[in-house]
């Protein structure tokens, strides 16, 4: 059997590729599917099926693209109401690769028609590998929220999470092997480990969720203090029910200095993808920041305008194309080009560029002493309690927009995050309301500590 498991990072998402007697299976691919493709093509086996473990809502899937390419069959688990021509499978159904075999479990309670997908060989039925979806993390378990549109509370949806696991999944022998769909960073789970894979013996004994407990108990868990979800989620589980158009019909036009300012002015998102350093030394008014070493994804998923149409800015014309492409991953469909020659063209076409300051952690302690700028910590609330800059305010990056009404735009402001990623993108954010008088934090909170200054929250010296 040949096996692959592709990690994009910047989602924190898994495929696969199982592979026998000439014939291959690709389970939740991402929207680029150039990859699967190739590795198929080098292990000298021919993709016939496309598995979907659920109607993923943090990512479009190349599902409908892999198979047009290919003429594989699609599969998804019974009720995802999707309208694209597929399979839809459930317990009992199995589809024989080679010498393996692929068994379906369904699995709901992250959605309805969530499956998992058992690997077993073909002769002895002996499973080997789960593939669980969102079911079933690396130490966690997905979340039971997302599908309230759909006629389900959270509460029933963790009642069938809780079945999923102890009438299906456990009942499989501990050395069977987990790969889950998404690793640390996810949104799609609250606290997920950072490894990509694991066994079910292990994942009994160490998650939280595969513990003895009372359906009631598990319930209760699983629906307290869940944080909303990103607001693309909704956008992109309706894009992969309908399917994804193919991404190479997409071309990224090379815009001049005044066809941005055109385009800024009729609605269009400036969005620049430098590093928050090239950013801060000088950029267009008006753009977002979220820099492509980042989650920027998902960041761009929950801060920009879905249906606009996106101006990119970047360092050349390849960080252009690869910023495209990840937006589209997101659903961001609506890329109108990039800036040729970007803010250095920008700036010899006679346009002005704006500037944000970065501050050490040692210029802002001596600043703050003096009271001359308040603090706003980005992060998450759970970040923030466990350790903070003392006398920082906390607006989470996600809910800035809706509530920079709290904050003083006459105030000298210095923004902090972890380390510098999203107070960059909070900075350029406020810049568009009015802030004028903005520091970035150049290594966040971690920098702060790191350097032994005084700080709030649990974790501050006793």
């Amino acid at each position: 059997m040949y096996f692959k498991q592709f990690y994009l990072g910047c989602l924190a998402h898994a495929s696969y590729l199982v592979g026998d007697g000439g014939e291959a299976a690709v389970i939740d691919p991402q929207r680029d599917v150039d990859q699967y493709l190739a590795e198929a093509a080098a292990a000298g086996v021919v993709i016939k099926h496309v598995i979907e473990t659920h109607l993923h809502a943090d990512f479009v899937s190349g599902h409908r693209e892999l198979a047009g390419r290919t003429g594989a069959r699609i599969y998804l688990g019974r009720g995802s109401g999707a309208t694209f021509p597929h399979a839809a499978v459930g317990d009992g159904d199995e589809i024989r690769i080679g010498r393996v075999t692929l068994r379906f479990l369904s699995t709901p309670g992250h959605t309805p028609e969530s499956i998992s997908v058992v690997i077993a060989d073909a002769g002895s039925g002996r499973p080997e590998k789960l593939l669980t979806g969102d079911t079933l993390f690396i130490g966690d378990v997905g979340r039971p929220d997302l599908v309230s549109a759909r006629g389900y509370s959270s509460e029933e949806m963790a009642a069938m999470l809780y079945d999923s696991l102890h009438e299906k999944i456990l009942t499989l022998p501990d050395p069977v092997e987990v790969y889950p769909a998404h690793g640390a960073g996810s949104a799609c789970g609250r606290d997920i480990a950072k490894e990509t894979s694991s066994t079910l013996g292990i994942q009994r004994a160490v998650n939280w969720a595969l513990q003895p407990m009372p359906k009631s108990e598990f319930v209760r868990r699983m629906v307290e203090n869940l944080p909303a979800p990103p607001p693309y989620f909704g956008f992109d589980a309706e894009m992969n029910r309908r399917g994804a158009g193919p991404l190479d019909e997409r071309s990224l036009a090379a815009l001049s200095p005044a066809d941005v300012e055109k385009l800024a002015q009729s609605g269009s998102t400036l969005l620049d993808v430098r590093s928050a350093d090239a950013f801060g030394r000088g950029h267009i008014l008006g753009s977002i920041n979220l820099g492509l070493d980042g989650q920027f994804a998902s960041w761009a998923g929950t801060l920009l305008t879905l249906t606009a149409p996106v101006v990119i800015i970047a360092e050349d014309e390849a960080r252009a194309r690869e910023a495209a492409v990840r937006l589209a991953r997101v659903g961001i469909d609506h890329v109108a080009g990039y800036l040729v020659d970007g803010v250095e063209g920008w700036s010899r076409a006679g346009r002005t560029l704006a500037a944000i300051r970065q501050v050490s952690v040692g210029d802002l302690q001596a600043q703050l002493a003096s009271h001359a700028l308040a603090v706003l910590d980005v992060r998450r609330p759970a970040e923030h309690a466990s350790a903070h800059i003392p006398a920082s305010v906390n607006v989470p990056l996600a809910e800035l927009e809706a509530r920079v009404g709290e904050l003083d735009p006459r105030r000298p402001l210095a923004v902090a995050c972890a380390a510098g990623y999203r107070s960059s993108a909070a900075c350029s954010l406020l810049e568009r309301h009015g802030f004028r008088s903005l520091v970035n934090v150049t290594g966040g909170t971690s920098a702060w500590m790191n350097a032994g200054l005084p700080v709030g929250g649990a974790h501050q010296p006793r």
